[in-house]
């Protein structure tokens, strides 16, 4: 597992920020849970993913295509190994850690 942190299990149709605090964690960063703010941006290492309407401030389509996602707006398929990036990153001056994990559907 990347970074230490524990697989956890979202239900069909839960998003990852939703499957997260369903179990009292704190692996991302919690905002607006609408989209909007940014600040649960994580990239998908690894699985597959359905991510629905996302600013386009916080998440480009570069991003994207990068699959970085905001995680307040995406489900996942299967499992998925998710890398938190936060909105911090999205500006170069910004530093973050490296908290990646393992998401078990």
């Amino acid at each position: 597992m990347l970074g230490g942190a524990a697989p956890y299990t979202c239900e069909d149709g839960q998003t990852l920020l939703a499957g997260m605090e369903s179990h009292g964690r704190r692996d991302i960063p919690v905002g607006c849970r609408g989209g909007g703010c940014g600040v649960c941006r994580v990239r998908i290492v690894q699985g597959p993913y359905a991510a629905g309407r996302m600013s386009r401030a916080w998440v480009g389509a570069e991003d994207e295509a990068r699959g970085i996602v905001l995680a307040c707006r995406t489900r996942p398929l299967g499992n998925v190994v998710v890398e938190v990036v936060g909105r911090e990153a999205a500006f170069p001056s910004s530093t973050t850690g490296d908290p990646s994990w393992h998401l078990q559907e």
